[in-house]
């Protein structure tokens, strides 16, 4: 099993991205054959409902992550939770899932968003820039 640590954390809720701010969080790959990866997060129990109506749904919960490093890439994945512990503070939720293989379409739906809000040329090149640095919320996979 590999171990990584994740910067990031979003739940994808139809069109409607929800940041999830960590106290810290983890990803392990199972290496298990099926593709599967456990992600922990450690957040405020302010999440707390939010998690628990999720867990009672039988339809997955789809999840982006960026692992280590603020300036990766997005990775989409399609969840269950299998726990959540409340602690004094905080709170844990223990979800696993599986990667989605579809390619990352992150810089595509940036980019068309930049268009649709009229940046072209030079200006469409460093907006796009700024904004591949800074991860602006965008679902990576839509059709998920």
């Amino acid at each position: 099993m590999k171990t990584f640590k994740i910067v990031s954390l979003q739940v994808i809720d139809n069109e409607n991205i929800i940041d999830i701010v960590l106290e810290d969080g983890l990803i392990i790959n199972k290496e298990d054959g099926k593709m599967t990866w456990l992600i922990e997060a450690y957040t405020d129990k302010k999440y707390y409902d939010f998690f628990r109506t999720a867990q009672q749904m039988t339809n997955d919960l789809k999840v982006q992550v960026i692992i280590t490093n603020e300036a990766n890439d997005p990775a989409p994945f399609r969840t269950h939770i299998r726990c959540i512990k409340l602690f004094e503070k905080n709170m844990s939720v223990l979800l696993e899932g599986h990667l989605n293989v579809k390619r990352n379409e992150y810089a595509e739906l940036l980019l068309n968003e930049l268009v649709q809000e009229g940046f072209a040329g030079e200006n469409l090149i460093a907006e796009f820039k700024n904004r591949m640095r800074k991860k602006t919320k965008y679902p990576v996979s839509k059709n998920n």
